[in-house]
């Protein structure tokens, strides 16, 4: 087989010759580059205009996906941590309602109350209507433990007022003990002459006695009946050294003839604190406390008070 070449740079046509062996290379040769050339013209072809998706751009999605599921990974991993640490809240809540309950028994016990009125055993009674709360999306990860939460809450808030109703009638209950004028406001002694009409000591004449009276040694020590504020402390005209303090409610006591006061003006005291020592200053015929009890101003007749506290 003849091959003529033609070209500027051969000057005239040349003949090659193929023949044999040479001839079958040549054309397997040819027969190579055509097909390199339309495989890859096929494939530049398919990559623009076929799936319209380059490699560069796969990779960049397949990124994409793996971001994305680490996300959702991060996610469950929230989601659970977050279940786990309602879980622990819960436990926390029924403990602190189960030391709620045992406060509420004792303190019902204590104030000697019917157990049928605060029944710590027992669902609090509930009802009127109930509106749909609007809400943005569910709302609801997990329904059982938002139920078992706002059960808790609700039981929670049950006890707190119990609790809170019960501390304020024993407090009331207490405060009101402890500023009623109650016992003997000395721990030795005798009572030597009682309230209202009797023989005045010093003229023999008949005279009313505004308080009563309590015999004993100087010195004796002198306690107040009740809680209360020091609102004189000195000495006053027929009464001589002076202790009178102000409990509330319109309740008032004098402890008089002192022979030292141990207490000054705007001191708070207790019940059962001494607040000065027996004496016989100004109208006494020897050691005695004079004691009063005022009500509304007017002074009463104390034994009633003592005899309440037996």
């Amino acid at each position: 087989m003849n091959v003529v070449v033609f070209g500027k740079g051969f000057g005239k046509p040349r003949q090659v010759s193929l023949s044999g062996p040479s001839a079958g290379l040549a054309v397997f040769a040819f027969a190579a580059v055509v097909l390199a050339a339309g495989f890859l013209g096929g494939y530049r072809y398919s990559s623009m205009t076929g799936s319209g998706v380059s490699t560069a751009e796969l990779g960049s999605l397949a990124a994409d996906l793996a971001a994305q599921r680490g996300s959702i990974d991060a996610i469950r991993q929230g989601n659970e941590d977050t279940l786990d640490a309602l879980a622990i809240r819960i436990a926390r809540m029924n403990a602190r309602m189960i030391r709620l309950d045992a406060v509420g028994r004792r303190l019902t016990e204590m104030a000697d109350i019917d157990p049928g009125e605060f029944n710590f055993d027992s669902e609090p009674a509930l009802g009127g209507p109930e509106e749909p709360v609007a809400t943005a999306g569910s709302g609801v990860a997990v329904p059982e433990v938002v139920e078992a939460m706002t059960a808790l809450g609700y039981q929670l808030d049950h006890r707190e007022a119990q609790l809170g109703v019960l501390e304020s009638l024993l407090m009331n209950e207490n405060l009101q003990q402890r500023v009623y004028p109650q016992g003997r406001p000395v721990r030795s002694g005798w009572l030597s002459s009682y309230f209202g009409k009797r023989t005045d000591p010093f003229t023999g004449k008949p005279a009313i006695h505004t308080g009563i009276d309590f015999a004993g040694k100087l010195g004796d020590e002198i306690v107040a009946v009740a809680d209360g504020v020091v609102t004189w402390s000195g000495d006053r005209f027929g009464y001589g050294v002076m202790v009178e303090i102000n409990h509330g409610n319109g309740y008032a006591t004098r402890y008089a003839h002192n022979s030292e006061n141990l207490v000054a003006v705007g001191d708070e005291v207790r019940k059962g604190q001494v607040v000065a020592l027996m004496g016989e200053t100004g109208r006494a015929t020897g050691p005695n406390l004079h004691f009063e009890v005022l009500q509304n101003g007017r002074r009463v007749n104390p034994v009633k008070f003592i005899r309440e506290s037996s």
